[in-house]
């Protein structure tokens, strides 16, 4: 797909989510900007705006999976089918696991590996009748190899690892048009570090 004419992106507030959400608007396509901080996605969004396309902000927590599916539906009606869907968000916690607390590690497991979940079945939803989209999984290098300190965080993006060749397997048994990919980040200079 050469030319998306819609683009969702979650985690879109911030660090990479930001950046490929107005790389997807320098190039064209309108885009919804799916994260928790609804002042900081209205500033991306004037920012996408600047380029020439249409933004809809949505402040939800991926973690929900139902305000997911219903972003989809909204974003649907109100910018046009959705050609690609970003899954980006993320939570961390630096710490050993022993020092972590069940409710610290739930929520990194529920953001940054339940969020992708819940973001590719609303993005299925809607693909799926039209068979065609395409899905991406932002992973990262940590879903080979793990290391100290983030353990919720690398289970989490093994996790998500484990998932997309799961349903690859079903969209080409499928014969689906629909294309899915996990793009493996490397260590980036995101805020990540300073809000974890």
């Amino acid at each position: 797909m050469k030319h998306p004419k819609t683009v969702v992106v979650t985690g879109a507030s911030a660090g990479a989510g930001r950046a490929a959400a107005l790389a997807f608007a320098q190039r064209g396509a309108d885009v919804a900007l799916i994260a928790r901080d609804a002042a900081a996605l209205e500033e991306v969004a004037a920012e996408v705006r600047k380029s020439g396309v249409r933004a809809l902000s949505v402040a939800l927590d991926v973690s929900d999976a139902k305000a997911l599916r219903a972003a989809a539906q909204r974003i649907e009606t109100e910018l046009g089918s959705i050609d690609v869907w970003v899954n980006n968000a993320m939570v961390t916690v630096f710490s050993p696991l022993d020092d972590m607390s069940p409710e610290e590690f739930a929520r990194v497991t529920e953001v940054t590996y339940l969020g992708y979940v819940w973001g590719t079945m609303a993005a299925l939803e809607c693909m799926k009748p039209r068979n065609r989209g395409v899905i991406v999984q932002v992973g990262s290098a940590l879903a080979y190899r793990s290391i100290p300190l983030q353990s919720a965080y690398c289970g989490a993006k093994h996790a998500i690892r484990g998932f997309t060749d799961s349903l690859r397997c079903e969209l080409l048994h499928d014969k689906s048009q629909i294309h899915l990919t996990m793009v493996q980040m490397p260590a980036l200079n995101t805020p990540q570090f300073d809000w974890a």
